[in-house]
């Protein structure tokens, strides 16, 4: 295969660009290659045999850890919110997750993360790439970090996907833009652009006739002819997309009603459902967006609102992944970009609060059932008993997934950069 141009490539490889990176590239696009050695696909793979996923559930705008997974129900803080137990001893979480409750003990909740990012695009960016901005560089984004590392060559579809809409999707950096996520903002429905109107296909032929012929034009007297670009991967992966059976993965037809409607006929429940879909056909990493967490005003009554969507989907994405086998090799992870203040504004409201909120992971092989971190249940103090990084937590992720996440990559400018600054968390490992 023809070397592609301008592409990121490890430290150790010296600018070139590897039979790896050729193969991440191509993973990431929808490529497929006919090695040998493939196996089974990955539906029919299960446990050990199975490559690792990464499902993001992403909470956006901020939610309230007091209103999620640490309650401080009785006191000045913990306005209407009340603390329900669950099937983790001595862990309760807020009365708005009955069915979270149920299933918690596949996971475990980190209650004392920490961050220096109390603005909604910075906060975004940090938890979403492990760092925080910087002008004269773009950070890769978790998913885009594990497709590019781990590509899967049996997977025709995009293997890093967002699925709802989101204010700020996961992005590719320095890894290249053909690492963003793939998005979809209705999932479960279909997939617009995918296939040509009836009756089209003979033009479609035409013009991807006659765009080789431009493409060959452009290529003439160029340094290096015969290197193929990346503008004509993408193409070629867009048609292998096309014509892929795995798109189904994509659709809801042939999921039972029931299934559908325990996960909630929502758009957020069909995108985890989705999700579900996506990892079980092999696709790395996937992002699933709740917007409506910037509870500034009116907190109780916006998280009440969202927990009626984000509780139903998230349990019964863990108790389908669960019964499927599906658990074990996927990590799951529950995450905004900050917190809420404890104190209640006079809007009967919550601020931004970037020390001491919470998320809940698990899956892939780590460690279940584990409560990290505490909180002032007065509110009083601002620093959290136990506190975790970001990039503590990214890089448990990536070390349970299967990436050295100290491993260095060299930017298109020439810099090295490790994939992440943090250490592994010992108590999930």
């Amino acid at each position: 295969m023809e070397p592609l141009t301008n592409q990121v490539g490890s430290r150790n490889s010296a600018g070139n660009v590897t039979r790896r990176d050729l193969l991440g590239i191509a993973a990431g696009c929808g490529l497929s290659f006919a090695l040998p050695g493939l196996g089974l696909r990955a539906a029919q793979r299960r446990g050990a045999e199975r490559q690792k996923s990464f499902i993001l559930l992403w909470l956006d705008g901020g939610p309230s850890q007091l209103e999620t997974w640490d309650p401080h129900p009785g006191g000045v803080i913990g306005g209407t919110t009340t603390a329900i137990e669950t099937t983790v001893p001595g862990l309760k979480i807020a009365n708005l997750y009955p069915q979270m409750a149920e299933q918690i003990h596949n996971l475990s909740v980190i209650r004392s993360l920490v961050s220096k990012e109390g603005d909604h695009e910075r906060g975004t960016y940090l938890l979403k790439t492990g760092y925080r901005p910087e002008p004269t560089l773009t950070h890769p984004a978790l998913g885009a970090i594990l497709a590019h590392e781990l590509p899967d060559e049996s997977v025709e579809i995009p293997q890093h996907i967002s699925l709802c809409n989101s204010a700020w999707p996961a992005r590719g950096g320095f890894l290249g833009a053909q690492w963003d996520a793939f998005k979809i903002y209705d999932p479960g429905r279909y997939v617009r652009n995918l296939q040509p109107p009836v009756g089209k296909s003979r033009r479609q032929s035409r013009r991807l006739k006659n765009l080789e012929v431009l493409s060959n034009e452009f290529r003439r007297g160029r340094e290096i002819p015969s290197r193929r670009t990346l503008h004509q991967h993408m193409i070629e992966s867009a048609l292998a997309m096309m014509s892929s059976d795995q798109l189904r993965a994509f659709k809801l037809d042939d999921e039972p009603e029931s299934l559908v409607d325990a996960y909630g006929d929502t758009q957020f429940g069909r995108g985890c459902l989705v999700a579900r879909r996506l990892v079980e056909q092999g696709v790395r990493a996937v992002e699933v967006n709740l917007r409506g967490f910037d509870s500034h005003a009116n907190n109780f009554e916006a998280h009440q609102k969202n927990a009626k969507v984000l509780d139903p989907a998230f349990a019964s994405l863990i108790r389908d992944l669960d019964e499927r086998d599906l658990l074990e090799s996927t990590v799951v992870l529950c995450i905004g970009e900050f917190g809420r203040t404890p104190n209640i504004n006079l809007t009967d409201g919550r601020d931004h609060w970037p020390s001491g909120f919470s998320c809940v992971v698990g899956g892939g092989g780590m460690k279940s059932g584990v409560v990290i971190g505490e909180t002032d249940p007065a509110g009083k103090r601002k620093d959290p008993v136990d506190p975790v990084s970001v990039a503590d937590l990214y890089a448990t992720v990536l070390s349970t997934i299967g990436v050295d996440h100290e491993q260095e990559v060299i930017t298109p400018i020439g810099r090295p950069m490790a994939y992440c600054e943090g250490s592994p968390i010992a108590e999930l490992l």
